[in-house]
């Protein structure tokens, strides 16, 4: 009998009452549990309890009894607010959810337009519209990136209308940037959009699938800079799309080495019949699918597979676990803020300087009264051929060094060095009495670096014993072993002085003073003459063709990074104390979207990295071009002279820092620096006033260029592992963040 009594309990269990989805993750959110909390309690997967929140699965049992009885606590604890309206939950049907504020959506209802205007069919068996969220009701709860409603696994409950589609002022973009392509449970091919709009896809093979993309998904974004070209539709294809459409849904080890599939596969050889062409990187995780542009009107499909490794997990953390409405949602927002993506973040950062400055325009021919591709580039630009650069600005193996002798190694006379600092010295005595180490970290350094500088758009002139002109961007070949960092201008006339041991050189990245001659950016030069000191350069490679090309790219991404923080509570107008309470856990409040912050962070660094891009394989030998020489935007000459003005806005800062309160750091690694300090916050050792910063000193804030705490640890902690690992000098800003030192010569 006992044994009967445990299976009819087992029984009731398996019918254990859920709420709907949008409640529990309401319920986990209130009482601030991570999805990673709650998927260990329950010993599952952290994907498979984020789908149970989106509707997209339900729990089976045992779990379902264990997430059943911790959805009831939750719910004594923070019961729900009866004035809301809550439709009645089916666990098949899941209920609505509310669409990310940033798109700023619009309800619409797709059977309501006529048969001659109608988009692509959605998913509809029910006439009545899913219910939506309003206006007010939306703007009362805190933004967040929430799912859509999943599709039901029974036809009878499938909703009639989307939730939410996009804003766009285009018709032929009305569904939105991108689509997620998956198979729901009743085998359908389903397209999940931005603003929870989900489409019934018909084509059952890839060459289809990209005719119903160009032809009737009105999937695009418009161009967004005015001789640009309109982005092209991404589909996203889950694990199970793959299968439906014969491809694998993971590469071998062969195919990820060569980065593709092979050119004698099925769905290859299916599009060839069909006539569409692949680009030079073949059918990989970023295959693109177009053929030769008819006039204005542009044929190309940008596929994205996420188990091929697509959304590299660095920086697109769990995306490619996702469901599928929560990936069109996360993919959505980036698209909206930053651009679709067009391969990985260092891919598509490099794309957007292009998009915002296009290499071409058009102008009318008097002959022919037709518009045709101007003669000379768009102003701003840097034009549609690439320039070689300067000999000092080649990297080991570039052409242009093909006559140095073998195994020849460049000292700083011969070679552009311009890197971020990896600097660091023992503690003295007084800091050693100190009770913490205290890291803070300059937000968007990079871009803050970028933003206003002015590069060059041309090639290089060589100029022998030049006048330095702090104007004028190019590389200059000069002896900074004067300056003398014990006594230096802080302010116009006024000169203070420092203990030059306790800093680093703002020459160079590993903070030692330069012992000669060498090859430094423009903004290096400039802040030796900032500091007070004559300078006079040997020669250079300046250009005289040059502009502030960056801008436009900076207030993009600054604004997509300002945009998504102010969704996770961090908004640009707080106090000091109160900004690093909101950064405190910020990306717990919704991890989808911390997801996006991390994406448009890595596209500010992968993109200017991307100007000095190295051979990848392919046979490459040195002396031999490689193929990102031949891009106008192969510039290393710009990377070099963002990154030198980021190091000197750091030195800038730590300067002012030093000669104000007596303070030096004793670590930097690229833009976090640590000091020693009583207390364990930024607070206790940034000279605050009234609330007011020094000014040029540190500030904390969200905007970029201000500084964030990064991390706390004791002294002890410090002098106990470089003790340990008998590295007086260790890099602790390396290992600040959480504490954890691995392996210090990798720094993992």
């Amino acid at each position: 009998m006992p044994e009967l009594f445990d299976r009819v309990d087992a029984l009731i269990a398996s019918r254990a009452v859920l709420p709907p989805p949008a409640e529990r993750k309401r319920l986990r959110q209130a009482h601030g549990f991570t999805l990673d909390e709650v998927a260990e309690a329950l010993q599952v997967r952290r994907a498979t309890v984020s789908a149970w929140e989106s509707g997209k699965t339900e729990p089976r049992p045992p779990e379902r009894d264990a997430y059943a009885r911790l959805l009831s606590k939750l719910l004594e604890l923070y019961p729900a607010d009866p004035s809301a309206t809550t439709p009645v939950h089916d666990t098949a049907a899941p209920a609505t959810l509310a669409s990310t504020p940033a798109l700023a959506p619009e309800t619409r209802t797709l059977s309501t337009a006529p048969a001659s205007e109608a988009a692509p069919t959605a998913v509809a068996e029910n006439t009545a519209p899913r219910p939506t969220t309003t206006a007010s009701a939306a703007a009362s709860r805190p933004a967040r990136l929430t799912s859509p409603s999943s599709t039901s696994r029974r036809p009878a409950a499938r909703k009639a209308a989307p939730e939410t589609t996009p804003a766009s002022a285009d018709p032929r973009f009305a569904n939105g940037p991108l689509a997620v392509v998956d198979v729901n449970d009743n085998g359908h091919l389903l397209a999940y959009c931005v603003g929870g709009l989900v489409l019934d896809v018909p084509a059952k093979s890839i060459p289809a699938l990209v005719d119903w993309t160009l032809k009737e998904a009105r999937l695009g974004q418009p161009k967004l800079s005015g001789p640009g070209k309109d982005a092209d539709p991404l589909i996203v294809l889950t694990e199970a799309a793959l299968q439906r459409y014969g491809l694998p849904v993971a590469l071998t080890d062969e195919e990820k080495l060569a980065g593709r599939i092979p050119e004698g596969h099925k769905v290859i050889k299916q599009l060839a019949r069909a006539d569409w062409k692949l680009t030079k990187r073949g059918f990989g995780p970023w295959a693109r699918i177009y053929r030769p542009a008819q006039g204005s009107e542009r044929n190309c499909v940008q596929l994205c597979i996420p188990s091929w490794h697509a959304l590299d997990s660095r920086h697109w953390g769990e995306a490619a676990q996702l469901p599928a409405a929560e990936l069109a949602r996360l993919l959505g927002v980036y698209a909206s803020r930053v651009m679709t993506p067009r391969g990985s973040t260092a891919v598509t950062g490099l794309e957007l300087m292009t998009a915002l400055h296009p290499p071409t325009y058009a102008v009318r021919d008097e002959a022919t009264g037709r518009f045709r591709k101007a003669d000379s580039k768009n102003p701003g630009s840097l034009g549609e051929h690439p320039v070689d650069c300067a000999p000092c600005e080649a990297p080991d193996g570039h052409p242009l060094l093909n006559d140095l002798p073998r195994f020849h190694v460049r000292g700083p006379a011969e070679k552009l060095f311009e890197e971020a600092y990896d600097w660091a010295r023992p503690l003295t005595d007084d800091e050693c009495m100190r009770r913490n180490l205290v890291g803070i970290d300059v937000n968007m350094a990079f871009a803050a670096g970028a933003n206003g500088l002015i590069v060059g758009l041309g090639e290089p002139t060589h100029v022998k014993q030049p006048v330095f002109d702090p104007k004028l961007p190019g590389s200059w070949l000069v002896d900074l072993s004067h300056v003398d960092l014990s006594r230096v201008k802080v302010a116009k006339d006024k000169w203070t002085d420092l203990e030059a041991g306790l800093l680093p050189s703002p020459f160079t990245p590993k903070g030692e003073r330069p012992e000669g001659p060498a090859w430094y950016a423009t903004p290096t030069v400039a802040y030796a003459v900032e500091l007070g000191y004559d300078v006079a350069p040997l020669e250079a490679y300046v250009r005289y063709d040059n502009g502030r090309y960056l801008d436009a790219w900076y207030n993009r991404l600054r604004d997509a990074y300002l945009a998504t923080m102010a969704d996770l509570g961090v908004d640009a107008d707080l106090t000091p104390a109160n900004f690093l309470a909101a950064m405190d856990g910020y990306k717990d409040r919704d991890p989808e979207l911390a997801i996006v912050v991390s994406a448009i962070k890595a596209t500010v660094k992968g993109g200017l990295g991307k100007l000095r891009e190295r051979p990848r394989g392919e046979g490459w030998k040195p002396g031999q071009p490689w193929r990102a020489l031949s891009r106008p935007t192969w510039r290393p000459d710009i990377r070099a002279a963002v990154i030198s003005r980021t190091r000197i806005n750091l030195h800038r800062k730590i300067v002012k820092h030093a000669a104000f309160t007596g303070h030096y750091p004793v670590a930097i690694l690229s833009d976090c620096v640590v000091y020693a300090s009583n207390g364990p916050t930024p607070l206790d050792f940034l000279p605050y006033r009234d609330g007011k910063p020094l000014p040029g000193g540190f500030k904390l804030g969200i905007n970029p260029g201000l500084v964030k705490h990064e991390g706390t640890q004791s002294v002890l902690w410090g002098e106990e592992i470089r003790e340990r690992f008998n590295a007086p000098e260790l890099n602790l800003a390396r290992y600040i963040k959480d504490g954890t030192v691995t392996d210090i010569d990798n720094g993992e």
